[in-house]
């Protein structure tokens, strides 16, 4: 079985922070260039449904989720 994983492509990010705020047990943001940095490539259940909820949030679209309950592995 494929884990839960959240991907990120900093390329595509703008800073818009969201995922910081819906998910900050698994992403921050850059102190220099205030993009996404993921801090937990593989988060437990109690911080998955604040991840999907971060990846919806995001604006630029550079968050995807990977694995079972993600929209790639479903």
């Amino acid at each position: 079985m494929t884990a839960f994983r959240p991907r990120i492509d900093r390329e595509r990010c703008i800073g818009a922070g969201m995922c910081a705020l819906t998910a900050p047990d698994v992403f921050d943001q850059d102190p220099d260039d205030g993009r996404v940095v993921l801090l937990d490539a593989e988060p437990s259940a109690a911080h998955r449904t604040a991840t999907r909820l971060a990846a919806g949030a995001c604006p630029s679209g550079a968050i995807t989720l990977d694995g079972p309950e993600g929209n790639k592995g479903s």
